[in-house]
């Protein structure tokens, strides 16, 4: 009677850790994404000179480099920097026109009270921007300067 008991409890015992098992891997099966690329720890945000230092430092260590090179290599990262933001100040700047533009032609069309209108209408929006910046949402909106 014992023996039975006892046999029991092990098979129900068996039984529940199989379906754990079991439940487990059909979880991993089932919610795992065979195309998506694998996760990655995010990189807390560097500022530019932390990351270019260590840009320097990796292609030192990795390709050998001589101090002849190193400062070769310095002088290419400190040229394309001001290529971008030269390239940069060009784009905020068509991106400027481009929105301001924009604002010309609609208002081209309405009446003096719906321009006061449209005025509010773009300070109300430019506040949601304000307020989602706050809060580190979307960065997206009419560049630097517009409000």
């Amino acid at each position: 009677m014992a023996n039975t008991k006892l046999s029991a409890f092990f098979s129900l015992l068996l039984v529940f850790c199989s379906g754990i098992a079991v439940g487990s891997i059909g979880y991993r099966v089932y919610t795992t994404n065979k195309n998506a690329p694998p996760v990655r720890a995010q990189d807390p945000k560097r500022d530019p000179e932390t990351r270019r230092r260590e840009l320097i430092e990796e292609d030192t260590r990795e390709m050998h480099l001589t101090p002849d090179q190193v400062d070769k290599l310095q002088k290419v990262y400190d040229h394309t920097r001001e290529v971008f933001h030269e390239a940069n100040g060009k784009f905020n700047a068509d991106v400027r026109a481009a929105w301001d533009g924009q604002i010309a032609e609609i208002k081209s069309f309405l009446s003096p009270e719906q321009i006061v209108l449209y005025d509010k209408l773009r300070a109300k929006r430019q506040a949601q921007r304000d307020e989602n910046d706050k809060k580190g949402h979307h960065k997206g909106g009419p560049p630097p300067g517009t409000k």
